[in-house]
C-alpha cells in the first residue's frame, strides 16, 4: 500500500506522571505497570494489523525508566562495590522485563535508598520500545520479515536501534544522557531485550530458566553428566534442587520423567538445575571456539549472574602432565582476538581468589587430595587462547615460542574469552580445564587414547564445577562481586 509515514499522526498510550518511591516493592510493581501497558498496547496495533487492519498512524510506546537523584556526597561503607553512586547528580536506566529481574530490581533499589536516604523515581524514558522485544517477549506471533506485510514495519513502529542497544555503558565510553544524567545500570532495556531475544534462539531454553551461576563447557560428556547429576538431585528431597530444564524449555520435576531430544539442536543447547531464587546451576555446551564463548557471555551477561565457569577440555604443554589432569587457570594468554576491539590485549584479567580457592577445595573434595599431594593431578598456571583449531599445523617456532614465554601450562579456544568478557561485564569467572591431548609431545587427540585415569578425571571434572558453584552460592554476595572487578567510576547496580 502507498504510505508516507512522515504523515502519519503518532499515538501513543496514556502520559503517565512521573512518581517518587521509597519501597522498593512498590517502586517494581509501578515499573511492571508501566511495562505491560507499554507491551499490550503495542501486541494490540500489532495483531490487528496482522489480521488485516489498515494502519492509521504510527503506534509508540515507552520504556519505563528508573531515576535517583542525589545532592550530597555519599558516605556510604567502602567495603561495597555497589548499591550506590558515586558522586551528587540524577542517575537513570531503561527497564524492560520486570517481571523476569524483579528479585534483582529490588534488591538494587533497596541498596541504593538504604545508602542515599533518598526515593526512588518511577516514570517512562524518552527511548521507543521495539515491536520486534515487544512480540518476542508476551506471545507467540512471529514479526515478520520486511516484505511480507503489505506496509513497511518500520513505517508503523519503532525497530531495534544500536544507538541505545550497544556495549557503551560496560566498554566505559557511555556518553551522559541528554539531560546530563548518567547511566543507572550496565545495561539499556533495548541491550537487554536483544539478549534475551538471542538466548531463546541460541540454546532452545528461555531466559527465565537461567540459573545465577553458569557452568561453560565444551564437550557433550559433560551435558549426560549434569542431566545424570540433574536427577540425582531430584531424587533427593533435601538437595534444595526443584527441576531440570532442557533445550525446549522441557522441565521436569522428577528423576524418572522423561525428556525428549530436539530434532534439530540449538548451536548453544542450555540446561538448568533450577533452585528458589534463580541459585541453581545452568550449563551451556557452547562447543569449540572463541566467537562461540563471546555470543553466550555477551548474551547471558544481561542476566547478571553472580559467577560463571569454564569447565573443558585442553591441550596439556608440559610433559609431567597426564591426560585427565586439571589445570586451574590463574593468568590467560590472550589471542582468541574477539574482543579486542572491547578490551584491549594490554589490559590484565586477574584471577578472583574467592573463586580460586572454591574451585582448588572443590577438587580437593572430589579426588580426595589435599595439599602437596594435590599436585599430583592439577597445575595451577596461564592458559593460552588461540583462534586456530589447527594451530599444531603451522611452523611451530612462532607459536610455540610466545607460549613458552607466558609460562603457559594449557592451551583452549574458549576460556580467556569467557574470563575477559567476565572481566568486561563485571561477572565473577574462573577456570578448570581437563588434559585431553598433549600435543607438543606427541599425545594427539585420537581415537581410543583415552586411559582409565583420563576417563575417571572427566567424569570427576563436572562434579568438581558443581561443587565449586555451590561454595560460591554459600558466599556473601559482596565477597564475590568484588572491587576488583569494578572501576573508579561504576554503576550502581551490580
Amino acid at each position: 500500500m502507498d504510505m508516507d509515514s512522515r504523515y502519519l499522526p503518532v499515538e501513543t498510550p496514556p502520559a503517565a506522571a512521573r512518581e517518587q518511591f521509597a519501597d522498593p516493592a512498590a517502586a517494581v510493581a509501578r515499573l511492571q505497570q508501566l511495562y505491560t501497558e507499554a507491551t499490550q498496547f503495542l501486541l494490540g496495533h500489532f495483531g490487528r494489523l496482522i489480521e488485516g487492519e489498515k494502519p492509521r498512524a504510527r503506534y509508540r510506546a515507552f520504556y519505563p525508566e528508573l531515576r535517583l537523584t542525589v545532592a550530597n556526597h555519599p558516605q556510604v561503607d567502602s567495603r561495597l562495590s555497589f548499591g550506590h553512586v558515586v558522586a551528587p547528580g540524577s542517575y537513570a536506566i531503561t527497564v524492560t522485563r520486570p517481571d523476569l529481574f524483579e528479585g534483582y530490581l529490588k534488591e538494587q533499589i533497596a541498596l541504593l535508598i538504604k545508602n542515599h536516604s533518598v526515593p526512588v523515581t518511577v516514570g517512562l524514558s524518552d527511548t521507543p520500545m521495539s515491536v520486534h522485544f515487544a512480540v518476542a517477549a508476551h506471545s507467540d506471533l512471529a514479526v515478520p520479515q520486511e516484505g511480507v506485510l503489505d506496509f513497511s514495519l518500520r513505517d508503523v513502529f519503532d525497530v531495534p536501534d544500536l544507538n541505545t542497544m550497544n556495549d557503551d555503558i560496560v566498554n566505559g565510553v557511555a556518553q551522559p544522557m541528554a539531560d546530563g544524567a548518567q547511566y543507572l545500570a550496565a545495561f539499556t532495556a533495548q541491550r537487554v531485550d536483544y539478549s534475551l531475544a538471542r538466548l531463546q534462539h541460541y540454546t532452545a531454553t528461555a531466559a527465565e530458566h537461567f540459573q545465577n551461576f553458569v557452568l561453560f563447557t565444551n564437550y557433550q560428556f559433560y551435558v549426560d553428566e549434569f542431566e545424570a547429576f540433574g536427577r540425582r538431585a531430584l531424587s533427593d528431597p533435601e538437595s534444595g534442587y526443584s527441576s531440570f530444564v532442557a533445550p525446549g524449555n522441557q522441565e521436569i520435576h522428577g528423576p524418572d520423567d522423561p525428556l525428549t531430544p530436539l530434532s534439530k539442536m540449538p548451536q548453544m543447547p542450555a540446561y538448568h538445575l533450577k533452585r528458589a531464587n534463580g541459585q541453581g546451576i545452568t550449563l551451556v555446551n557452547i562447543g569449540v571456539g572463541p566467537s562461540n564463548a563471546k555470543t553466550a557471555t555477551d548474551h547471558i551477561a544481561v542476566l547478571r549472574p553472580h559467577a560463571w565457569l569454564m569447565v573443558g577440555h585442553c591441550a596439556g604443554l608440559r610433559n609431567s602432565q597426564r591426560l585427565g589432569d586439571f589445570v586451574l587457570a590463574h593468568a590467560y594468554l590472550r589471542e582468541d582476538h574477539v574482543l579486542d576491539d572491547d578490551l584491549p590485549v594490554w589490559v590484565p584479567i586477574p584471577a578472583l581468589a574467592e573463586v580460586q580457592v572454591a574451585l582448588q577445595e572443590a577438587v580437593a573434595e572430589v579426588t580426595r587430595l589435599d595439599g602437596y599431594e594435590l599436585k599430583r593431578i592439577m597445575r595451577t598456571g596461564t592458559v593460552a587462547t588461540i583462534d586456530n583449531r589447527n594451530w599444531e599445523l603451522r611452523d611451530q617456532s612462532g607459536p610455540v615460542h610466545r607460549l613458552s614465554l607466558s609460562r603457559a601450562v594449557a592451551l583452549d579456544m574458549e576460556s580467556a574469552t569467557i574470563a575477559a568478557n567476565g572481566f568486561r561485564f563485571r561477572v565473577p569467572y574462573g577456570t578448570l580445564l581437563c588434559v585431553s591431548d598433549k600435543p607438543l609431545h606427541g599425545e594427539l587427540k585420537l581415537p581410543g587414547m583415552a586411559t582409565d585415569f583420563y576417563r575417571t578425571q572427566v567424569a570427576n571434572h563436572l562434579q568438581i564445577g558443581i561443587r565449586a558453584m555451590e561454595k560460591l552460592r554459600e558466599m556473601p554476595l559482596e565477597r564475590i562481586h568484588s572491587r576488583k572487578l569494578r572501576s573508579f567510576s561504576e554503576t550502581a547496580f551490580l
